[in-house]
């Protein structure tokens, strides 16, 4: 690379220590230090502003080249939980076909010219930018949130966003939060049941709506929340629980849509459509690619019982990983079919669910394998638990995890209990890691967890996993070597008194 966008002093200086020799000019978009500019200097490179970049722009008449289908569009990134990122070659083709087949997908509710989207996710995902790709292809308008996800509520109220793509982690902290604002109140949780068995008749008769009395009486300070103006949500990047998608449908009484895809099929591969209102799978193909589901002995899913891994062929599908042939072949075959990873089973209304990986996935000594992030997901039901990273070896016979509580629900239980302490104090204290290991093993249990499956110990860490401290990669999925690495004294630990 010869030209980096950076956004401030603090990003110039971080990427001018680690210099590759072809870099040759760095732009910034906020005011750089004069100690900055001259470090570049000593290094021969030069720091430009956005602004000054604009000006030059504007006084060079360039005509325009419009690009061909086949023309490379972006190289994007994957969140390289499993090894080094790989760069996905997208063409213009891929994106457009991406987006439109979403768009028609979404019938009588497509987004139109009038639509407002609030953009709040990462822009290093293609998710994000197809939803902002479509909204600028039918002249839509998007409105970026204020950088502080902790202001996302008051970017909601300001803007009143019609569009908005949604993220499982967002949607489960909102209705952790219903749940506990409604479990201290008999009365509240019987209003609360009253009105989810209304909406949902309502909403499996087809009927969208936020204005009925429950709405008014129980919903409004959900539809508040997003802005009071949403008709369409779109939910996508991690498997989300059919017990909070109803609950979002019914609260927000607009029209919730999950997806399934991938960066390599540059966003949607399949999505569910209006008038299905029934969660736990994430709706059929799109109309620009086919998919097809291929044997996997060693896990027992087979093709013939409509289980298998997730094979993508069409027009959305990437041309390859930059500079690395070797990835490719092993992810696209001789006949154009991308091999997903993921393990799915055709339901008979031929819509997909997701219900495995094929990578990911370890053997413990008595020859059980362990498919971790499912066990992650299932133990995320819980309201105690913030985020989990379950752990086993192939010489152990058993798995362990790390968890970050709730940092709220626990403070609540807390004063409810008279327990005193700190959150790092709460995390040490015996009865609190019972509490919550034993809700974890008890939604396990509901979830049909076979006893291998579950966690013979935790570990409880105050602080989150994140994308600063490296645990998390930029599209908020675990990097697990490094989780690995960061605690292996504590799972260390854990298994020294299990043995």
């Amino acid at each position: 690379m010869q030209v980096v966008i950076v956004e401030d002093d603090g990003k110039a200086a971080m990427l001018l220590e680690k210099a590759p020799r072809s870099l040759k000019i760095i732009v910034a978009i906020k005011p750089i230090r004069q100690t900055t500019l001259e470090r570049a200097r000593s290094r021969g490179i030069q720091i430009f502003s956005f602004i000054d970049v604009e000006k030059l722009g504007a006084k060079g008449n360039h005509p325009e080249v419009p690009p061909t289908a086949e023309d490379l569009c972006t190289v994007c990134y994957t969140s390289g939980t499993t090894g080094n990122p790989k760069g996905v070659m997208l063409t213009h083709g891929n994106v457009v076909a991406g987006v439109c087949s979403v768009i028609l997908q979404m019938g009588d509710h497509r987004i139109r010219a009038g639509d407002v989207m609030v953009s709040f996710l990462p822009l290093a995902h293609m998710f994000e930018r197809c939803c902002e790709n479509g909204m600028y292809y039918v002249g839509g308008c998007v409105g970026f949130y204020s950088g502080d996800i902790k202001e996302l509520t008051n970017d909601l109220k300001m803007l009143k966003p019609t569009v908005m793509p949604a993220v499982p982690r967002l949607l489960n902290r909102v209705y952790d939060k219903i749940q506990n604002d409604i479990s201290a109140s008999g009365l509240k949780r019987g209003l609360f049941n009253m009105a989810m068995r209304a909406k949902e008749k309502e909403i499996a008769r087809g009927v969208l709506r936020r204005n009925g009395c429950w709405d008014k009486l129980v919903f409004k300070k959900v539809h508040q929340a997003f802005g009071g103006n949403l008709r369409l949500m779109v939910v996508g990047s991690a498997p989300l629980a059919g017990n909070v998608l109803t609950f979002m449908r019914c609260a927000l009484g607009c029209l919730v849509l999950e997806g399934y895809g991938q960066t390599e099929c540059t966003g949607a591969i399949t999505l569910t459509v209006q008038g299905d209102h029934v969660p736990n799978h994430v709706g059929p193909p799109v109309s620009c690619n086919a998919v097809k589901l291929v044997d996997v002995p060693e896990m027992e899913y087979f093709a013939n019982q409509n289980t298998g891994e997730v094979c993508v062929r069409g027009s959305n599908v990437f041309h390859g990983y930059y500079k690395d042939p070797e990835k490719t072949a092993e992810a696209i075959d001789s006949e154009g079919w991308h091999h997903t990873g993921d393990v799915g089973m055709w339901l008979p209304n031929g819509t997909l669910r997701i219900i495995d990986r094929r990578k990911h996935i370890f053997k413990l000594s008595q020859g059980e394998y362990i498919v971790p992030e499912k066990i992650e997901n299932i133990y995320t039901l819980s309201q105690y638990v913030n985020q989990v990273y379950v752990y086993g070896e192939s010489l152990k016979s058993c798995i362990i995890a790390v968890v970050v509580p709730d940092t709220d629900v626990l403070k609540q239980w807390a004063t409810e209990n008279n327990v005193r302490g700190t959150l790092s104090v709460l995390c040490n204290n015996k009865n609190v890691k019972e509490l919550i290991m034993n809700d974890m093993l008890n939604w396990g249990k509901q979830s049909g967890l076979k006893s291998f499956e579950q966690v013979k110990d935790i570990y409880l860490h105050p602080d989150p996993f994140s994308v600063q401290n490296g645990l998390l990669t930029p599209t908020f999925k675990a990097k697990r070597p490094q989780l690995k690495s960061y605690f292996k004294p504590q799972l260390e630990d854990m298994y020294k008194h299990l043995d």
